[in-house]
């Protein structure tokens, strides 16, 4: 089978390295893809938002699945017009993906099907969202309602910060339109959690559990960024809580689904504030988070791909899939000033020099003059999986000092808070 990959991260370095592993994939191609995917697949130059060439390409190279990365090829519609063309497609579509592309669609989906989150107000004029304010206490969130690759989610810890986040939003000019219209938003205590899970519309498959560090800084300060690492399983979730998930917020999720005819084949990423063994909802993601994934499929032990043909095929209730009793650790390596300004073109060494138990996958990378080089806030995900946390983290950490470019940085505590 010839697979396609949509994207460029480490993420999708990770599902080709799963996929790279079954006995049905012959051939893989990446659009456009990374130095890493590059060593076991093809990358072909092409940019994800340009749904047409990936149409193309798909003709070309006659795939038999196609995998979307990131949400905004889906938001745009690409599942949608690769079925339409009669080719098979890992990720929902256009409608479903609104679960992501709008915050005020996903909130008003939970509160129809009765799935638990956090209290809000939806608004479109800074008058009203000041009226709104008024509503919360401090803490508060102010969101935009559109995709805005990370930077649409403001805590503000007074009205002064409320008021500020909900002018630069609204007058688009940093959000590139994602904000005409905003979500405010009670604040939540607790610990954050992600829950994955497989989903053909029918059926809902949790994956195992895995923890985020959003956070740039150590013992979670600084401003949030994509992911600066993951552990799985998440070692902060207790069994209790585990089990309230299904009845909570999986069983009403799939529901809602099928009430609201939403044709959803792919991952659900459910974002979570977990506080005295109940959860509450912070966000839907319609696809696999980043870290998380790297984390997660490394203690797959089932078939990726059969997996990922059953959802896309509506047959997900026929697999049964199995996953390892390790624990993986995986720490991003980040360029010098990210999430803000950032420098690319850096050399990187030390790779080559790492033990095989550590797996690489690359987040921002380039090739320039044959030399691998930073391309990206962030760069490299260094994962190890082992019986214990204590001992990945030792396998990751001693990995990273090895390795070497100018301004490198990653959290020290990744797994522990």
């Amino acid at each position: 089978m010839n697979v396609l990959i949509i994207g460029s991260g480490g993420r999708e370095h990770a599902i080709a390295w799963s996929l790279k592993k079954s006995k049905h994939v012959t051939h893989i191609y990446a659009i456009p893809g990374n130095p890493g995917i590059a060593q076991i697949g093809e990358c072909i130059d092409g940019r994800v938002e340009d749904l047409e060439s990936i149409l193309k390409t798909v003709e070309q190279k006659n795939i038999d699945l196609t995998v979307i990365g990131p949400e905004v090829p889906l938001c745009l519609g690409l599942a949608d017009l690769l079925e339409e063309h009669g080719y098979k497609v890992f990720g929902p579509r256009k409608q479903s993906a609104m679960l992501e592309g709008s915050k005020a669609f996903s909130k008003n989906f939970m509160i129809r099907h009765h799935i638990p989150t956090a209290q809000y107000k939806e608004v479109t004029r800074e008058k009203e969202a000041f009226e709104a304010l008024k509503e919360f206490t401090y803490p508060v969130v102010v969101k935009a309602d559109g995709l805005a690759a990370g930077k649409g989610v403001v805590i503000a810890e007074n009205e002064s910060q409320a008021k500020k986040a909900i002018t630069e939003m609204l007058s688009g000019r940093i959000l590139d339109g994602a904000g005409k219209k905003l979500v405010i938003e009670e604040f939540l205590t607790g610990f954050e959690c992600s829950l994955l899970c497989f989903v053909d519309g029918q059926t809902i498959v949790p994956m195992v559990s895995v923890k985020d560090h959003k956070q740039i800084y150590d013992n979670n300060k600084g401003p949030n960024t994509g992911g600066m690492g993951s552990v799985s399983p998440n070692p902060f979730l207790e069994k209790e809580t585990e089990n309230c998930l299904n009845e909570d917020i999986l069983k009403p999720f799939l529901k809602g689904l099928k009430e609201d005819h939403l044709d959803y084949r792919g991952v659900i990423f459910i974002g979570l504030m977990v506080e005295n063994h109940k959860a509450k909802v912070l966000e839907f993601n319609v696809r696999f988070g980043d870290p998380e994934t790297q984390a997660i499929l490394m203690r797959l032990e089932s078939d990726l791909y059969e997996i990922m043909d059953a959802v896309a095929s509506n047959r997900l209730k026929d697999v049964d899939i199995k996953w390892s009793n390790d624990v993986v650790t995986c720490v991003v390596l980040s360029s010098q000033g990210y999430p803000l300004s950032y420098p690319k073109g850096l050399e990187i060494t030390g790779l080559d020099s790492l033990s095989q138990d550590i797996v690489v996958f690359h987040a921002g990378t380039a090739v320039k003059d044959n030399t691998l080089v930073t391309n990206g806030g962030r760069v490299l995900n260094i994962c190890a999986k082992g019986r214990s946390l204590e001992e990945t983290r030792d396998k990751v950490y001693q990995a990273i000092s090895q390795i070497h470019f100018d301004g490198i940085y990653c959290r020290k505590d990744i797994g522990l808070n």
